[in-house]
């Protein structure tokens, strides 16, 4: 099945790519490697904002993280040039968790990208990763990530 088709089924549809919110290209490509800029929380209600461990809770958070990788899969297509089936791997994810000094469940957060990764890319989505803790992310939103990805 297409990453498209999976998609579909699973009612997703991607956004077009994010356009960047600063002095920064969304995208890198290096041979065969195209590095992701950090893609923020977003949803079609606009950012998803909060701090985990204070306003959010970690599905909150989780599902704050899925629509990372969402825009995430939208840059990918962008740099296959509207092409997913391009996409060889994930390679890895650094992700920014919004949350408190005591808060220590970054990674279930962002299990909620990589865990729609898997679903939607089976074997080539799944990837190292860095689950970090941040004291304020760029609007308040709850979470980044940042995304290195193999294409053919």
């Amino acid at each position: 099945m297409s990453t498209e088709a999976k998609l579909a089924d699973l009612g997703i549809t991607l956004p077009d790519a994010p356009a960047p919110a600063a002095n920064y290209v969304p995208a890198v490509q290096v041979g065969d490697i195209v590095y992701i800029s950090g893609q923020i929380s977003n949803d079609d209600n606009g950012l998803i904002v909060g701090k985990l461990g204070d306003t959010m809770d970690v599905d909150q958070g989780a599902a704050a993280a899925k629509r990372c990788a969402i825009n995430l899969l939208a840059q990918v297509r962008s740099a296959c040039d509207g092409d997913l089936e391009r996409l060889v791997r994930v390679v890895k994810l650094t992700a920014f968790v919004n949350s408190t000094a005591d808060f220590g469940q970054q990674p279930q957060v962002v299990n909620g990208c990589s865990d729609f990764l898997v679903e939607v890319l089976g074997d080539k989505g799944r990837h190292a990763r860095s689950a970090v803790s941040a004291a304020s992310l760029p609007f308040g939103v709850a979470v980044e990530i940042e995304g290195i990805f193999q294409i053919r």
